[in-house]
């Protein structure tokens, strides 16, 4: 305890006379001196101890503890081009996270949440190791990513401070900005359906007060500074961040890591070789899968409507758009399961000037739109002009709408989710389901509505949208084989990390992908290639194959998404030996 802070013997003595202790034994108190009770109610009207205090403190004579953390605040607030950053002095950190635990009590987190990490670095040789602990947190980047991605404006940037807030209020929990975020610094509160993260102690800083972190820390090897957007963006050019930390060139953090030493060259995260599955996200799974599905069969019934006789078509159409709409508006109904607070979904096109998926939303709403519309002039007006017109307007809404997924993800740069991969599997996926789709609804509906019908369909269109089916998913298998080829490389790149999650703890999904699509894509067609060559349709015994055909392409489509989540790794700021 500081001298100042100890009370001097005179303090002391003054302290024990004001202070009188009850004398239980009425034989041994004076003649004539006060009663138990009289003592008990005098000592009640004295003051506290925390009373006390804080007279102590109004008067002066305790310091105030801004004493001890005035020197890791800014002299003064950011000027124009500048704004509040932390500053982190890693010859400090012992990893001791008092920082952890001060933010985590003061901003009351739930007992699994929290908002900094201390995570681990390790290099050197045998003989002269080095290890050094790192304390990280939101770094209030110059062009958040967060913020960019949020489809509800759920994130704003202090104009004056740079401080990157999260508005609770505003968030619907869809997670998109735990992804977008290359530092995982956005974290998932499932108890209340929203996203929460660090935003600088913003309330103390208002009042000149350091953050609890800042506070907290024994060392004094966290603070805040005020730094220049322009050497930011200069350094970010270097790509001197963390070792094995994101490029910073992404989002442009603040956060300034010094020391006087330097790294070995083989400096890495302590986790820089571990390999975890990602989480699914299984409603977006669905959500993708489905929407894909819709898509691709109303472009195969188009294709069809412009290569058939509009005679053939007319009584197939209405049953094949009713049936491509329901799987659409089952993949919307799905994709509301992600959302923390599904009551706030109106809210998702706030942010439709930068958000992609806001950007999904308006797409695949105006796909629903116009497929409802589609269907229905199938239904009640089957010859009218419109038909074709509102055909292909659901099959360009649709494309747009699987445009928006995919630049959903490729926007969050990282390398498993590239623009072209991406494109081709969410193309591919369109094409199988598509042409498994309309083949199931050719033989579901000769079977209950037009026979004869339903026969040449399958006779005309049949081997085209086999041959279709047989290449597509021969694509599709061969594009997902080409990742392990990064497994014979020795740099333990971020696509090698996939692989190994691959062969490693997504082995079973693998080999089940493998199975339903070699079944569903290419050994099912090439025997209903047969039938169909030698005329030999059996009716209900087609419609089974068939449908176990589609059955197989739709599980393998979902384990190959699954997969699209689970297998992503990313770079991420340094972890821990847990």
């Amino acid at each position: 305890m500081p001298e100042s802070l100890k009370p001097s013997s005179e303090q002391r003595s003054t302290d024990a006379d004001r202070i009188e202790l009850p004398v239980l034994n009425s034989a041994r108190r004076p003649h004539g001196g006060p009663t138990l009770i009289k003592l008990l109610l005098r000592e009640q009207q004295e003051l506290t101890a925390a009373d006390l205090f804080s007279q102590d403190h109004a008067a002066g004579t305790i310091p105030d503890q801004a004493r001890y953390y005035s020197k890791l605040l800014p002299a003064a607030p950011p000027g124009p081009g500048q704004q509040y950053a932390f500053d982190v002095d890693l010859d400090r950190c012992s990893g001791c996270k008092a920082c952890v635990t001060a933010c985590h009590s003061l901003n009351g987190l739930d007992e699994d949440e929290t908002w900094r990490d201390v995570g681990l670095l390790l290099g050197g040789t045998a003989s002269s190791p080095a290890m050094q602990h790192v304390t990280t947190t939101c770094h209030h980047c110059l062009e958040p990513a967060c913020m960019t991605a949020c489809p509800v404006d759920a994130y704003e940037k202090n104009p004056v401070t740079g401080i990157v807030r999260h508005l609770d209020d505003q968030c619907f929990g869809c997670q998109y900005c735990t992804l977008a975020c290359p530092y995982d610094v956005p974290k998932y509160n499932a108890s209340r359906g929203i996203v929460r993260k660090c935003d600088m102690c913003s309330d103390r800083l208002a009042v000149a007060e350091a953050p609890a972190c800042v506070q907290a820390c024994p060392h004094e090897a966290i603070a805040i500074n005020v730094v220049d957007a322009q050497q930011v963006l200069e350094n970010s050019e270097a790509d001197h961040f963390l070792p094995g930390a994101p490029d910073p060139q992404f989002t442009l953090p603040t956060t300034h890591f010094r020391t006087s030493r330097a790294f070995p060259r083989n400096m890495l995260p302590v986790d820089y070789h571990a390999v975890n599955r990602q989480h699914p996200h299984w409603p977006l799974i669905v959500m993708l899968v489905l929407t894909q599905l819709s898509v691709g069969a109303f472009i195969v019934g188009q294709v069809l409507q412009s290569r058939l006789p509009a005679s053939l078509l007319t009584a197939f159409q209405q049953f094949h758009s009713t049936s491509a709409l329901g799987f659409g508006l089952l993949a919307l109904a799905a994709s509301t399961m992600h959302l923390g607070r599904p009551q706030y979904a109106f809210r998702a096109v706030v942010g439709l000037r930068h958000s992609w998926l806001s950007r999904e939303i308006v797409a695949f709403g105006a796909f629903a739109g116009v497929a409802c519309m589609f269907a229905g002039v199938c239904w009640y007006r089957p010859a009218n002009w419109l038909v074709p017109t509102l055909g292909w307007l659901v099959v360009v809404t649709g494309l747009a709408g699987i445009f928006c997924s995919v630049m959903i993800y490729v926007f969050t740069d990282r390398e498993f989710w590239s623009f072209g991969t991406t494109t081709a599997k969410f193309a591919l996926t369109s094409t199988i389901l598509g042409i498994a789709a309309t083949w199931l609804s050719i033989l579901v509906f000769g079977s209950f509505v037009d026979t004869p019908t339903a026969g040449i369909l399958a006779r005309r269109a049949g081997v085209p949208l086999i041959q279709g089916l047989i290449i597509s998913t021969a694509a599709k298998l061969i594009l997902e084989a080409s990742l392990f080829r990064h497994l014979t490389r020795r740099r333990q790149s971020l696509l090698k990390r996939s692989a190994r999650l691959m062969v490693g703890p997504l082995a079973g999904s693998i080999f089940a992908r493998i199975a339903c699509g070699l079944l569903g894509g290419i050994v099912m067609p090439l025997f209903l290639w047969n039938e169909l060559s030698t005329d030999q349709s059996r009716g209900l015994f087609q419609v089974i194959s068939v449908a176990m055909l589609f059955a197989a392409c739709l599980v393998g489509e979902m384990l190959e998404r699954y997969q699209f989540f689970a297998a992503c790794a990313k770079p991420r700021m340094p972890g821990s030996v847990s």
